[in-house]
């Protein structure tokens, strides 16, 4: 498995536009090739070095403003918009992390497919899609860092941290609206491999259980079937047998945080080396065989540009998972 490489702190350069906090108030005009994105996702690439957190505390009271008026973290921006951004003292600053050499040399080697404004990385296990949260530095900001004169790239999807496989980015505004719609309207096509502990029940396709996002008290946000969640459908096929696990191809037909992590754990059946869904006791048995970490992996995604092109991308299995699944097998022959 390869590692991700450790950050390198340092002053990010400032972009024209980017806010100056040493100055006072200042209001911003959203460009054509901007309007739809996020206010959040705004601020967050102009307020360089200010922890995300802060940014979505001034949004809730109201020190931002859109057109005079207040708006919510996920108000997507109309070209034109006059974006109110408030000062932000220097206490509450600190340096933008910038991704050192080798974890951008990591990054450019993963990238799988870059064209006609769309790129799909086969993302290391372990790197966050963006910083926050304790994250410092996301797949996202090295992206920018790595592109400085791309004015425009954003992700299309998420994948947890912890997963591994292909995830779409977008280099164009347009190519973002066209594939999330097709991402809303289920016309996307994301595949995963997922080693489930234990023998997965036959006949089990379908799993549709309704999913509900706690916060504990220690702040981690866990995920739980409930009658009063959201409906939530994966679909999965039996892939391999093996002693102690069974590997399957899984399909989410809807896009809920830790869906298909949560979904597993319903039908007794937990991921390998999940730290949130599965028990230590199991997860030991999988580090006996060398597993150090989550065994779910964004196989392959597939979907239309707005020229009508369509684009299928695969995404190898980590050389890790596949020594595991060799190790596993080589069991099932003794």
């Amino acid at each position: 498995m390869r590692s991700i490489p450790p950050l390198k702190a340092a002053a990010a350069d400032t972009p024209s536009d980017a806010w100056d906090p040493s100055g006072g108030v200042q209001f911003l005009t959203v460009p054509d090739e901007l309007a739809g994105q996020r206010i959040d996702n705004f601020l967050q690439a102009r307020l360089k070095g200010v922890p995300r957190s802060r940014i979505y505390r001034i949004l809730r009271k109201g020190e931002v403003r859109v057109n005079k008026g207040r708006v919510k973290a996920e108000y997507k921006l109309v070209a034109g918009d006059v974006v109110r951004v408030p000062p932000v003292r220097a206490a509450e600053q600190v340096s933008a992390p910038v991704a050192g050499e080798q974890l951008r040399q990591l990054v450019k080697e993963s990238i799988l497919y870059d064209n006609n404004g769309l790129m799909v990385i086969n993302k290391p296990a372990g790197l966050a899609v963006h910083g926050g949260s304790g994250v410092r530095l996301g797949l996202i900001e090295v992206l920018r860092q790595m592109y400085p004169q791309s004015r425009f790239i954003e992700l299309v999807h998420r994948l947890d941290r912890d997963t591994s496989g292909a995830i779409m980015v977008a280099r164009k505004r347009a190519v973002l609206q066209h594939v999330q719609s097709e991402l809303r309207n289920g016309q996307i096509g994301k595949s995963y491999l997922a080693l489930a502990a234990g023998k997965w029940p036959r006949g089990r396709r379908l799993v549709e259980a309704p999913l509900r996002k706690n916060t504990l008290k220690s702040g981690e946000r866990m995920v739980s079937v409930h009658p009063e969640g959201k409906p939530s459908e994966t679909r999965f096929q039996l892939l391999e047998r093996f002693k102690v696990a069974t590997l399957v191809s899984a399909v989410p037909v809807t896009g809920r945080t830790h869906q298909i992590r949560v979904h597993a754990q319903f039908v007794g059946c937990p991921l390998a080396g999940d730290s949130k869904y599965t028990s230590d006791e199991v997860n030991r048995e999988f580090r006996t065989r060398g597993l150090k970490r989550l065994f779910l992996h964004s196989a392959s995604v597939r979907c239309t540009l707005p020229s009508g092109e369509k684009v299928h991308v695969d995404a190898p299995l980590p050389s890790e998972l596949e020594a595991l699944l060799k190790k596993l097998r080589k069991e099932q022959v003794c």
